[in-house]
């Protein structure tokens, strides 16, 4: 076990997309857990979009010389309670650090399925895929036989709602994505009908041409023009998941979008938001769904994983310029084949 541990610590607000500059590795002596609680040595870190939110002064946002926030998977190394066996595999929410002392009350036992990777409950069992798994049978409330749109369709959420979708009966499912190559995986590997870069022009124009007859749901990750596109394809009926608005994280300028708000009104539309902490009562009912398919073959993972907790900040900044395809998991290369 390493003697020192490393944090990572936000060290000024970014206006626009963060660099290294806003961040700091600071080292210090390996903790001593006080009594009630145990040391985890983490193993798998998740760093997610909503971070960049949490870069801003908002509430519970993150503090300024203090170490980050985030999901973690990590082993006990030492524990001074007997709640805590050491050796044990857990799941917690102090990431961006080496190494975490914890309360009983602070963890997450995880259900070890066999056949399933560790970094599955940091991706397609942990909150990406529960915020897909959310998005589609509590917010959509998705029939068998609905079109489907999502954006950001080839990151963790969008690769999850797509599988999800089609396991679920979905129709036709369309993605929007940041690249050609992007866009091309979502069909080819994800399992979407249609997919498009949305730098290619208008995304009204793309959208309509991807999906002619119109769509039921918007899965929206994204926000901005993507969405007015949404609203004006959307059928009678068509609902809209509000997941999050990566267009306006890094661009606190962006306008907001614009669309004919009497669609909502004349084509009964629906629009919900959610936050998927308030939905953790669902997550056995997503081990229930998601782990026969993964076991079967029929659920693939989605993750791009980055080796060596030096490179978390990288791998960060390399998610929010789209640098990832699915989930982006961070994997401290010394620990893992112990665990496999």
């Amino acid at each position: 076990m390493n003697e020192t541990a490393l944090t990572v610590h936000q060290t000024a607000r970014p206006h626009g997309f963060p660099t290294a500059e806003h961040f700091a590795f600071v080292e210090s002596a390996l903790p001593e857990p006080p009594a009630g609680s145990a040391l985890v040595e983490n193993l798998y870190w998740s760093v997610d979009p909503y971070h960049r939110e949490m870069m801003d002064d908002v509430p519970d946002g993150f503090a300024l010389g203090a170490p980050l926030e985030g999901r973690a998977i990590g082993r006990i190394t030492a524990s001074r309670t007997p709640l805590l066996a050491e050796g044990e595999i857990v799941f917690h929410r102090r990431g961006w650090r080496t190494h975490a002392v914890l309360a009983p009350e602070e963890i997450r036992r995880l259900p070890r399925f066999d056949g399933v990777p560790l970094t599955a409950y940091l991706s397609i069992l942990g909150g990406t895929g529960l915020t897909a798994y959310v998005g589609l049978t509590r917010i959509a409330r998705l029939r068998e036989g609905e079109d489907l749109f999502v954006s950001a369709a080839a990151g963790g959420v969008g690769t999850a709602t797509g599988r999800f979708a089609r396991l679920l009966g979905a129709g036709r499912l369309v993605g929007s994505a940041g690249s050609a190559a992007k866009a091309d995986h979502l069909t080819r590997e994800v399992g979407y009908d249609a997919a498009f870069d949305y730098h290619e022009g208008p995304p009204a124009e793309l959208l309509r041409k991807a999906a002619p007859d119109g769509i039921d749901v918007f899965v929206d990750n994204v926000g901005g023009p993507q969405l007015a596109a949404a609203i004006g394809e959307l059928r009678e009926f068509g609902r809209v998941v509000r997941i999050g608005t990566i267009s306006q994280y890094n661009d606190p300028d962006a306008s907001p979008p614009h669309f004919d708000h009497a669609d909502i009104v004349e084509k009964s539309l629906r629009m919900e938001g959610f936050l998927v902490s308030n939905y953790r009562d669902v997550q056995d009912e997503l081990y229930d769904f998601a782990v026969p398919h993964l076991r079967s073959g029929r659920l693939a993972l989605d993750e791009t994983v980055v080796d060596g907790f030096e490179h978390i900040v990288d791998a960060f900044m390399g998610m929010l310029h789209g640098g990832n395809t699915g989930k982006i998991i961070v994997r401290d290369r010394t620990q893992v084949s112990a665990v496999g």
